[in-house]
Parts: C-alpha cells; structure tokens; sequence
C-alpha cells in the first residue's frame, strides 16, 4: 500500500466538507492520522459517533499540533481569527489550507498570522451540496470537481505539489490560479448564482397574490432548483458576499445590465433577440455536460444534487 500523502492531518471544522475530507483520506489512504476539531462539543460528538476521524479535540492548538498537513474548514469570514489561534501551535514545515470560496480576502486575512516556517496553500474544492454538518460529508464528494489552488508566489513548490497530490487521490481535478482571478471566476459561476437564487425565493415569499402553500405545491423545476441553491448554509454565504464584495458587485452590475436588455426585449416583442439569447446558453449547458461537470440525467431526488460550496 502507498504511502499516505501526509502524516497527520487536522481539519478545523468538521461540517460538510471537512467531513468529506475526512472520509476520503480514510477511503483512500491520504493520512495516516485524521485530527478532528469543532467548536462545539455537539458537533465534535457527533463526529466521533460517525467516525470521522482518529483523534477529537475542542481546542484547535491541540488539533494542529504535529500535523504535517491543517485544513481550516470554517467560513471565510472565520479564517483570520482561526489562523491567529492556530499559529504558535503549527509545526515547522507544515501545510497549511483552507477550504474557502473566496481567496484573496482569506490570504490577507490568514497570511500576517502564519509563521515563517510552514506554508500556506490556500484552496478551494469546487463542490458540495446544499446540505451542512458532519452527516452531510461523503468521501466521493470531490470526485471528477476541481479544486482551485491559489498559493502566494513565494509558496514553497514542494509543498503545492503535496497538496494537489492529496487532492487529486481524493479526485479531484487540481488547477492552480491567481486568487483575484479566482474570485472574479466564482463571482459569476457560483456566487451571483446563489445571490439570485436567495433573491428570488425571497421575491415568492412576499408576493401578496401567491400564498406560501401555492408557491410549495406548484413549484415547477426552476424554482424547484432555486429553492435547493437558496438552502445552503447561511453564515458561510453571508461571509462570502462580504468578503468577495467587489468581484459580487461587479458581476452583478453585468448581470442587472443584461437583464435590464432582456426586459426590453420582452417589452418590445422582440422574439429573434430573446431566441438569440435561449440558443446560445442552451450551447453552454451542454458544454458543462460535456465537461463532465452535470449529467442529463433528471435531478429529481438525486441523492447528492446541490450546488457547490462557493
């Protein structure tokens, strides 16, 4: 059997990703020691009971120390405060990562607490569902998902490499990015998404004219897939729209722009524009099917159906 990518690994937080990380290091031998911490004994005790990991701990110091390897699974907004409870307790030589949707905010926040000698890779695996928890996690979470690395210039190679080495035995697809670019590239495929869906579902709770039971009964597959989008965790998507502000407002000044065109062309009858717009995205759903990145396959009750994490 090969070798495990790292020694011992500390994931800080333990919902849904970090108990998909959890589960795929066991699955596929990436760790040799999985250290689990939670800010909360519940959700630590719950961890335990599902066998996340080989050692629990309450107090993230103790979870990081001796760990080759640290992943901070919190919200972006938590990653600053995290990283400075953290620092005096990580080895020398470590990696240490994050799990975040945004990451130029996440850098500047964590970078001023790490110590000279470990090194920072920030990453984002692109997946996830609507679900949170420890129950939510499932080792084949990031299987055929990328995972975006954004590691400062100065990041140690080797260290990179270990990383995407973990994370393509967890299968993943591993690209590496400039972490501006990375948050302008969410901004629109992910964040502004999940801003309409919440906008929307919002929208159908206040009209006067449709009651609650009306909205539930008949809801068709596209506010059916609003609703999922609009489902997840709440702390984690306030945090990236605060954080990701300036890629966010950008994006959605395109989209409030494109849609205040498609309004016109609505009002004014102008089906050839409109025909225009339905065949060209038509083409670009099919090419995230080709990408592997969807199936045609109807999402009616699909076991793990939801979007990603950011």
């Amino acid at each position: 059997m090969a070798e495990p990518v790292f020694r011992r690994l500390a994931l800080i937080g333990i919902g849904l990703i970090g108990s998909s990380i959890a589960l795929a290091a066991r699955k596929y031998g990436l760790a040799g020691h999985v250290c689990v911490n939670s800010r909360t004994q519940k959700t630590l005790a719950r961890a335990k009971e599902l066998g996340l990991g080989d050692s629990w701990h309450d107090d993230p110091s103790a979870a990081v120390a001796g760990a080759d390897c640290v992943i901070l699974c919190v919200p972006v907004g938590a990653c600053g405060e995290t990283a400075s409870a953290i620092a005096d307790a990580l080895a020398p030589g470590a990696v240490v990562s994050d799990v975040g949707s945004v990451k130029a905010s996440v850098i500047a926040a964590m970078a001023p607490h790490l110590p000279a000698d470990v090194h920072f890779v920030p990453a984002h695996p692109v997946a996830g569902t609507e679900y949170s928890g420890p129950d939510a996690g499932f080792a084949e979470l990031f299987e055929n998902r990328w995972t975006i690395l954004t590691p400062p210039a100065v990041t140690d190679a080797v260290a990179v490499a270990r990383l995407k080495q973990f994370w393509r035995g967890a299968g993943a697809n591993v690209e590496i990015m400039d972490p501006h670019h990375h948050d302008l590239v969410l901004a629109i495929t992910s964040h502004v998404p999940h801003l309409i869906a919440y906008n929307i579902v919002g929208t159908a709770a206040h009209l006067e004219e449709v009651t609650e039971s009306e909205v539930m009964k008949f809801s068709a597959g596209g506010f059916r897939d609003f609703t999922r989008i609009a489902a997840s965790d709440p702390t984690m998507w306030r945090d990236v729209f605060l954080n990701n502000r300036e890629a966010v407002l950008e994006m959605l000044g395109r989209f409030t722009e494109d849609l205040t065109a498609l309004q016109r062309a609505i009002r004014f009858g102008e089906g050839d524009k409109l025909f225009e717009l339905f065949t060209h995205t038509r083409a670009i759903r099919r090419g995230i099917i080709e990408a592997g990145q969807e199936t045609e396959a109807p999402d009616f009750g699909r076991p793990h159906g939801g979007e990603d994490k950011g």
